[in-house]
């Protein structure tokens, strides 16, 4: 099984002490987003977790504990880091300082399980195509090499951007394919593999690959490991990632980055976020009277299993 930390919200910037408390307690409930009653069980035993994948703008609060994690469980972390200021994302570091979190990142849990997401991209008034080839250039000349590949994608474009980006400029496909040749001819200039996140357009003469981000094959090379060959559908369209278990919730990062699909509203999502207990099984809420619990399907995904390995 995969499990997904940080699909919803960015559990290890503001959430790490729940997290911990889950892995030592072995499980973490989800509530369904479209059916609050329905509660799951998520066994988060090393015996079923062939590996969790984090994603974050931030990993400074579970870089002291990345040691022990990795000890027990396969990993692969997605380090965001964009060229926005605080107008846009307002709680997250500056560039040099994540720089400085990802090279660390790097260092504990080995190059090969990290990667550098340079997303979304968007255009506005200040943030120009000229402003993101430069701050491209200026991340990858500090992190190639410490990192297994780049992922860039661009913003998806739907209507409330229009209302919380201030100057947003749209992009139409000669301007996606404009822009993602000058971050392809950067890349390969530091020796970086770049891919694009399900993207429509076809970069590849640009040096970038169409590939899934955390795909069997992906997870298994960068953690020594080989799994089973299983068909999957993806996680949205385009997406070509095997199917991970997140046990997040929608509407509690406090980040309030203003092109987030995962908010409805920054003080919805800052009221949950000030209202959570860090000892419940639910990152979101407590468990109540009505809320029917049930074990979702949980078994290890590999060729040969842990479970196995005790008898071989």
């Amino acid at each position: 099984m995969i499990v997904n930390v940080g699909g919803r919200t960015d559990i290890v910037n503001h959430y790490t002490e729940w997290f911990l408390n889950r892995l030592e307690e072995g499980s973490a409930y989800v509530r369904n987003p479209l059916f609050p009653h329905k509660v799951s069980r998520c066994q988060l035993d090393p015996s079923v977790v062939d590996c969790i994948v984090f994603c974050s703008k931030d990993y400074r609060p579970i870089l002291p504990h990345m040691h022990d994690i990795v000890e027990r469980y396969g990993v692969y972390c997605f380090y965001s880091i964009t060229a926005y200021g605080t107008d846009i994302e307002p709680n997250i570091p500056d560039i040099d300082t994540s720089i400085q979190t990802l090279l660390e990142l790097s260092r504990i849990v080995g190059s090969e399980r990290v990667v550098w997401r340079y997303e979304p991209v968007l255009l506005t008034d200040a943030y120009t195509a000229e402003v993101h080839a430069e701050t491209f250039d200026r991340i990858a000349a500090q992190v190639a090499g410490h990192v297994d590949r780049c992922i860039f994608g661009f913003v998806e474009q739907y209507e409330r951007l229009k209302k919380s980006l201030p100057g947003f400029v749209p992009l139409d496909r000669n301007g996606k394919t404009a822009l993602a040749q000058s971050l392809g001819s950067i890349a390969a200039s530091h020796g970086l593999a770049l891919q694009a996140c399900c993207e429509t357009g076809d970069y590849r003469a640009f040096g970038i690959e169409r590939k899934g981000c955390a795909t069997l094959a992906t997870l298994g090379r960068a953690n020594n490991c080989q799994f089973r060959t299983l068909k999957h559908k993806g996680l949205k369209p385009g997406c070509r990632c095997f199917e991970s278990r997140d046990i997040g919730a929608y509407d509690t990062c406090p980040s309030s980055c203003l092109y987030c699909y995962a908010n409805t509203s920054a003080t919805k999502s800052l009221e949950n976020y000030r209202q959570h207990d860090p000892y419940s099984p639910l990152l979101d809420s407590t468990i109540g009277p009505d809320d029917v619990i049930t074990d979702g399907p949980q078994r290890s995904l590999l060729l040969h299993s842990k479970q196995d390995a005790l008898f071989i």
